[in-house]
């Protein structure tokens, strides 16, 4: 009698431990019914800011199973940074391999040399990468500027022009210190020993000099015309200086009046060097202010294609001036977009 108790209980407990693991393994095999979602991995977050997101969002159906799972797979820590997209009919330990071993999203996007920060966060915006307003936020924000051991009222200047991959909506502050890491490593090898600039003044007057001219070979003879004004103590009469001194309220065109208005960036009115870059330059830019082309140019004028004529004195300028912006037949059918690199 007592046999076939024993018996009898085993058999009880089996079916009941049979059953509840199908009923388990029943609820890990719930699907996701929405349709395709993308689920973004913040960098840092932990793995249960991760778990409450996908159940808040619906991608999930139970946070203390997903937990359970996390941990019989030991990927509580692996997860990646990045934006994944989770189908619709997918099952939680389905959801968990795409967030541990799938491919993040990833979008490419090229900031060019000589874009300001405001084009960039706009660049950014468009891309969906990050808002226009939070990179902004971060770029001018003290406390992580610092941290980045920049000495500056803004980032202008570091976030270096590359083609980048990231993921749609990733943190600002990812964004930016990505971009100010990429230029460190570039710069790292140069020589910033320059006889009369500091570092941050060498890259101030790079970026003058990527926005001054469309020709990659005028670099050097840009530098030098800005190098020969400085030591004269002269103004170097930058109008993109100007311009991006006003460039919350810039509507395409320079008036006379701002070229008067006293500014930090107006360098018609300050015998010194801007506040800060007003551009981020290329590498080239940099090399260009650091080994300036030899020459006693200090004026140059634009030839309406990307290229300018250099002058070394007033009168000489003022009639490259008459030839070249006066003379409308000087003007018609040019333009820097069609210079040849």
């Amino acid at each position: 009698m007592m046999k076939k108790i024993l018996i009898g209980l085993f058999l009880l407990i089996t079916f009941s431990l049979t059953g509840a693991g199908l009923y388990i393994k029943s609820l890990y095999d719930v699907k996701y019914t929405g349709s395709e979602a993308i689920f973004v991995v913040e960098n840092g977050d932990t793995f249960g800011k991760i778990n409450q997101r996908l159940f808040n969002q619906g991608l999930i159906s139970n946070t203390r199973l997903f937990h359970y799972l996390g941990k019989y797979k030991k990927a509580l820590t692996k997860f990646r940074a990045g934006s994944y997209n989770i189908p619709h009919g997918a099952t939680m330990p389905e959801v968990l391999d795409i967030l541990v071993y799938g491919q993040a999203i990833l979008h490419s996007l090229t900031i060019p040399e000589g874009k300001n920060m405001y084009e960039i966060a706009k660049l950014l915006d468009a891309a969906k990468i990050t808002t226009e307003a939070d990179f902004l936020g971060v770029v001018k924000n003290p406390e992580f500027i610092s941290q980045l051991n920049i000495n500056a009222p803004s980032l202008e200047g570091y976030l270096y022009p590359e083609t980048y991959r990231f993921a749609p909506q990733t943190s600002a502050r990812i964004v930016a210190k990505t971009m100010v890491d990429l230029f460190n490593k570039k710069v790292k090898e140069l020589n910033f020993n320059h006889p009369f600039l500091d570092k941050h003044q060498v890259i101030i007057l790079a970026s003058m000099v990527e926005k001054e001219t469309g020709a990659k070979a005028e670099r050097p003879a840009i530098a030098g015309v800005f190098t020969n004004r400085l030591k004269k103590k002269m103004r170097l009469e930058s109008d993109p200086t100007t311009i991006y001194g006003i460039w919350e309220r810039y509507t395409g065109n320079i008036k006379k009046s701002d070229l008067l208005e006293v500014t930090p960036y107006n360098t018609y009115k300050i015998p010194a060097l801007p506040l800060g870059p007003i551009s981020n330059p290329s590498f080239a830019a940099i090399e260009a202010v650091l080994n300036p082309e030899i020459h006693e140019f200090l004026f140059f004028v634009s030839k309406n294609d990307g290229t300018h004529i250099f002058t070394k004195n007033y009168g000489d300028h003022r009639n490259a001036v008459d030839n070249f912006q006066k003379n409308s037949k000087a003007r018609e059918g040019k333009s820097w977009r069609n210079l040849k690199q």
